[in-house]
């Protein structure tokens, strides 16, 4: 029989490289999953170097601390807890200010590949979807408590479903009669409304959709971008790899701007008053190589950027921004 892996990092070498890794640094890992980006970050650090790794399930708090390549690891620190609160766990550990923040917002395999946690609509699970099991609301108190008009926005905007009216009122209707707790409940209710030419794309958005809302994803990535800033040292960088449209739009936005709404700011001169330098005119991709090892890698997108120096953070400030 097979081991499933805990998960596969996506973009693995490349997002190392784009924190330009100092020996003495100190580093986050926004995103500890499997382990594996924050082990590549161990072996490329020295004696004196720090890292903390981050991650609101404790699953994967638990599968690190059983690794003895991290959790015996002295230079480690596993912070059990949502990125989103990002600069209170940093004063807590005494490490305020970074010289590099990482963050993968995939899944991890192991989310997905686990019936019990019910973030795929494969298996014939519970619909749970929360990344921290703590967490009061589920996939299936989401559906059983929101509106028509509050799944139709969910279903529209975290799954890009232009059908996603006709889906929300079949959820409705359906609830009326009986509650939807499992996965193969929702998809009786909402196959007829999928393409059943891009069955599999579809039911993966409305589970992606209906993911995002239950763990408020977007709200906690702008949260970590900001925080992000303002934990950076000068020259810093920060890489985030991004799986869907909304995230890499926020992620290209911020990195290009500065502000999550992407208005671009210029001093008089014409001079773009960004607190970073974006490093990636374009997101870093996987090569067909890494795709054909791990498919799931096939959306994954890096944007890199380092932090201005104080000069120019200066600048910003007598203008305003």
């Amino acid at each position: 029989m097979t081991t499933q892996p805990y998960h596969i990092p996506a973009l693995l070498g490349q997002s190392l490289d784009a924190l330009n890794i100092k020996p003495s640094g100190i580093y986050v890992d926004c995103t500890l999953g499997g382990g594996g980006h924050s082990g590549g970050v161990l072996k490329r650090l020295g004696e004196e170097g720090r890292l903390l790794s981050f991650d609101q399930d404790m699953d994967a708090i638990a599968h690190a601390r059983s690794n003895p390549q991290l959790g015996e690891d002295p230079r480690l620190t596993l912070v059990h807890g949502n990125f989103r609160y990002l600069r209170n766990f940093l004063r807590y550990y005494g490490a305020e200010h970074v010289d590099g923040i990482l963050a993968d917002l995939g899944v991890s395999f192991h989310h997905f590949d686990d019936p019990g946690r019910g973030f795929s609509f494969r298996w014939e699970g519970p619909l749970d979807m929360r990344m921290n099991r703590d967490a009061r609301r589920d996939a299936t108190t989401l559906i059983a408590e929101s509106s028509e008009t509050e799944m139709a926005d969910i279903l529209y905007l975290y799954g890009e479903l232009r059908q996603s009216r006709k889906i929300a009122a079949a959820i409705v209707k359906a609830r009326s009669k009986e509650a939807i707790t499992t996965a193969p409940q929702l998809l009786n209710v909402i196959k007829p409304h999928i393409n059943p030419r891009q069955e599999k794309k579809e039911l993966a958005q409305v589970f992606q959709a209906l993911r995002i809302a239950v763990n408020n994803e977007i709200e906690a990535l702008k949260q970590l971008l900001t925080q992000a800033c303002e934990a950076l040292k000068p020259g810093g960088r920060l890489a985030v790899i991004t799986y869907h449209s909304l995230e890499d739009r926020l992620v290209k936005n911020f990195l290009k701007t500065g502000n999550l709404e992407g208005h671009e700011a210029k001093d008089f001169f014409g001079r773009n008053l960004s607190p970073f330098r974006l490093l990636t005119s374009k997101p870093i991709v996987p090569d067909a190589g890494e795709v054909e090892r791990n498919p799931r890698s096939r959306s994954a997108k890096l944007r890199v950027g380092e932090k201005l120096t104080p000069d120019n953070e200066n600048r910003m400030q007598q203008k305003g921004i």
